[in-house]
């Protein structure tokens, strides 16, 4: 089953789980015309745009961490290629509606708060400078998502220290499992 990286805003460092994967696994990374100042619906389309071009019909993984899991949540409630998603790892969902968000993010509120059309697990860090445990949780929650506690790692990004992050891979082949 193919996976697709959604990175968050200002892309993921060559040192982030994320890259890793990407080198290791051979993923293939949504890539957006402006991780600086990130339009919530230009970030959108080029999804929907990348899931229709792949040339496998099969149903994906999406990769999520940080601003791309507001991605997956507000893309599932709008697009209509959702079935081309078999389940999402989302990590570290930040609260995009808290008041010290940078401007650049202001254009991610609301937060979408549907319940995703897949298989979804939430990984949660109990010290997340950007989201609130309880807040992630919440989200985690209205999306149907299975939560996952890290514990104390941070925005669970390369400053965390993951290296490869096997347990977040183990995650991930969790979700390729047939059924609901």
């Amino acid at each position: 089953m193919q996976r697709l990286i959604l990175p968050g805003w200002m892309d993921s460092d060559a040192d982030h789980w994320q890259s890793r994967w990407q080198r290791l696994y051979g993923y293939a990374k949504v890539e957006q015309a402006d991780w600086q100042w990130p339009r919530r619906g230009d970030w959108m389309a080029r999804l929907d745009e990348v899931l229709l071009a792949l040339d496998d019909p099969a149903p994906v993984l999406l990769v999520a961490h940080s601003l791309g899991c507001q991605l997956v949540a507000a893309w599932a409630e709008h697009s209509r290629h959702t079935a081309r998603v078999h389940g999402t790892l989302l990590v570290a969902p930040p609260d995009t509606e808290h008041d010290a968000m940078p401007p650049q993010l202001h254009n991610w509120r609301p937060i979408r708060r549907g319940r995703l059309p897949f298989k979804a697990t939430a990984v949660l860090s109990s010290d997340d400078p950007y989201c609130a445990l309880a807040r992630g949780a919440e989200m985690a929650g209205q999306w149907g998502a299975t939560v996952v506690m890290a514990g104390p790692r941070g925005h669970l990004n390369s400053a965390s220290g993951l290296g490869d992050w096997p347990e977040g891979h183990a995650l991930l082949d969790d979700l390729a499992a047939p059924g609901p």
